[in-house]
């Protein structure tokens, strides 16, 4: 069935705290997308942020974002009073997020509704119990970061960083309090996530998720599953995760995650990443596993490279893994991430698993007739966007591209001047089944609105539309365009 969606980070939703929660504003947004005839709303990784805010550095592969936790629904329980976070600055920019600023702030408040929180609640206990594979190692060990100035678990004392068992006994007795508080915080997220989730299903949107293919090195899942990452006995990285030089890199991008060690991982039956999916059919009807090809071989640098210019393929678990992750991912749908250099194998990998891929629209004028990221190649089972969250804007991409590929698009479209909307139209009615638009591109805006630049490390994930952009004429515009597509 032919649909579309769009493309909207929780983190960009208009709010008054700083960042995009799980309110009154995301309740909204599925309104718009219903009155604009969309069928999917499509976000980035919900886990909590570590260095350079990337939602693809997580400190663990299945908690989620405590700043996307709503405070007024926790004045609305009694957990909070208004005067304790609506009088407080959230930040300069209504357009921007200040992450610094969440840091040194967010925790503060959300802690005054741990103090109100009923800790006996058995909703509460039964969260925990049921979740207990991850969130028990996830809870002390965002505890331990905190008792230790935030320092990465790489430079915590030996005895906490090797677990011994004396070490976590007495440090789990000691910060007792805040580990509860941590468990508090993925209770409280979930159960608003579950109710904005609901709220969406109901109204006929399903919600498309996204897995990052790795973890961070800073993450619960290395400090307590060492055993699965390639390491040394000291439990320091000895191979790191990047891709060779691309379209977005001349040198390659140096993503410096742990690689996995995927003949640990085949003897417990790949076990974790059952674990990882069945938490994301919790969270998403559909979910974009995040460079596929690296399923089919992975690129490995040597830890302590300044690029990714020293690494080597290896052989991935190929269909091993994905027959786990079908295993274990019910009624969710999976989009394969496949952007990047195609293999025969990888091509024949994704024929076979059935999963739909990606294309790009603006990787598609290279002024080349036989790129396959042009409309007129696509096929239907694939997911066809404007652009990604690593991509410019339309309008951004269109100003920078030379003159060589202007005049090629400008063919391609049979038009002497090109608006943002006629790149949009080629990809709505392209032949894919799936049409996902960034809502930037939607409301044209330029390259100060794009959510991340590959390889630069700092300020990105911070772009936020306003409570003035999602009007009922553009909800029209795109319901039209919508309708005269066949989606």
């Amino acid at each position: 069935m032919r649909a579309s969606g769009i493309l909207l980070p929780v983190f960009s939703l208009p709010s008054p705290y700083g960042i995009g929660t799980m309110g009154k504003a995301a309740y909204e947004f599925v309104d718009f997308l219903v009155s604009a005839k969309q069928k999917y709303w499509q976000i980035l990784p919900l886990g909590p942020t570590g260095y350079g805010d990337s939602p693809y550095q997580s400190f663990c592969s299945f908690a989620s974002n405590s700043y996307f936790i709503d405070l007024d629904i926790l004045e609305s329980k009694g957990l909070l009073l208004k005067e304790e976070y609506q009088n407080e600055p959230w930040g300069e920019n209504p357009d921007k997020v200040d992450y610094g600023l969440l840091y040194r702030k967010r925790n503060k408040v959300l802690e005054k509704a741990f103090n109100r929180f009923d800790k006996e609640n058995l909703s509460f206990k039964a969260f925990c119990r049921d979740n207990a594979y991850w969130i028990n190692d996830y809870a002390i060990f965002m505890s331990l970061k905190e008792h230790f100035g935030g320092k990465e678990w790489q430079s915590w004392p030996e005895d906490i960083r090797m677990r011994h068992n004396d070490a976590l006994v007495k440090y789990g007795t000691h910060l007792s309090e805040k580990i509860l508080f941590h468990k508090f915080l993925q209770f409280e997220f979930f159960t608003q996530w579950t109710q904005l989730k609901k709220y969406a299903n109901e109204k006929g949107i399903m919600i498309i998720g996204d897995i990052p293919i790795y973890v961070s090195p800073d993450s619960s899942d290395v400090w307590s599953r060492h055993y699965l990452f390639l390491t040394d006995e000291d439990r320091n990285l000895t191979s790191v995760a990047g891709v060779p030089p691309d379209a977005f890199s001349a040198t390659g991008q140096l993503w410096g995650n742990p690689l996995y060690n995927w003949d640990a991982m085949e003897q417990e039956d790949f076990y974790w990443w059952k674990q990882r999916t069945g938490m994301a059919s919790l969270l998403y009807d559909y979910v974009r596993i995040d460079h596929f090809i690296g399923i089919e071989r992975y690129f490995s640098i040597p830890a302590g490279s300044d690029t990714a210019a020293t690494g080597v393929y290896h052989q991935g678990p190929g269909m091993k893994l994905i027959d786990a992750i079908n295993q274990s991912r019910g009624n969710m749908g999976i989009i394969a991430e496949d952007l990047g250099v195609l293999t025969d194998n990888v091509r024949k990998l994704l024929e076979k698993t059935g999963y739909p891929g990606m294309k790009v629209l603006q990787f598609g004028f290279s002024g080349e007739p036989s790129n396959d990221n042009l409309p007129m190649h696509y096929k239907k089972n694939l997911i066809a966007y404007t652009g990604t969250h690593d991509n410019d804007t339309i309008l951004g991409w269109y100003k920078k591209l030379d003159r060589k590929n202007k005049d090629f698009l400008r063919k391609y479209l049979n038009r002497s001047r090109v608006h943002v909307y006629d790149l949009i139209f080629e990809t709505m009615k392209s032949v894919a089944n799936t049409a996902v638009v960034p809502i930037q591109d939607w409301l044209c805006q330029g390259s100060k609105s794009r959510i991340n630049f590959p390889s630069v490390a700092f300020g990105n994930w911070t772009y936020r539309i306003t409570d003035n952009m999602l009007t009922e004429s553009l909800a029209q515009k795109i319901s039209d365009m919508t309708t005269l597509c066949a989606r």
